[in-house]
């Protein structure tokens, strides 16, 4: 396991940067120009869509908090960790995210899991 770049963390604080003009400005010192994210809401494809994205969440739920809620696990310049949505400290979406970095620390693609993990069927 390696430690996490600190890439990741200015990518968390974009999602929770208020001031909808300083969201560029996170993402620039976290992700690749050409940056792939993918969830099960949303596919997009550079920082330009990331940001319009992250805009759109922010407009949508101003008082949203985006949460790391477990530590980081890396390998391979690819890490995972849980985070959650939470509104007024009450928890409205978990979720996971694998993200993978290119040799400079930069995320160049996130894949993103909403919800808990399903239980086991057998």
């Amino acid at each position: 396991m390696t430690a996490p770049p600190a890439e990741l963390q200015h990518y968390n604080d974009a999602w929770n940067e208020r001031d909808l003009g300083k969201i560029r400005g996170h993402l620039e010192r976290a992700v690749a120009p050409d940056v792939l994210f993918i969830d099960p809401a949303h596919t997009t494809r550079d920082i330009d869509a990331l940001e319009a994205m992250i805009v759109d969440a922010r407009n949508e739920r101003p008082d949203a908090d985006y949460l790391v809620t477990s530590g980081v696990d890396g390998h391979n310049r690819r890490y995972r960790y849980l985070w959650a949505v939470e509104i007024g400290g009450q928890r409205v979406l978990p979720g996971m995210d694998v993200t993978t970095v290119d040799e400079h620390g930069l995320i160049v693609q996130i894949d993103g899991f909403f919800g808990d993990f399903p239980e086991r069927t057998e």
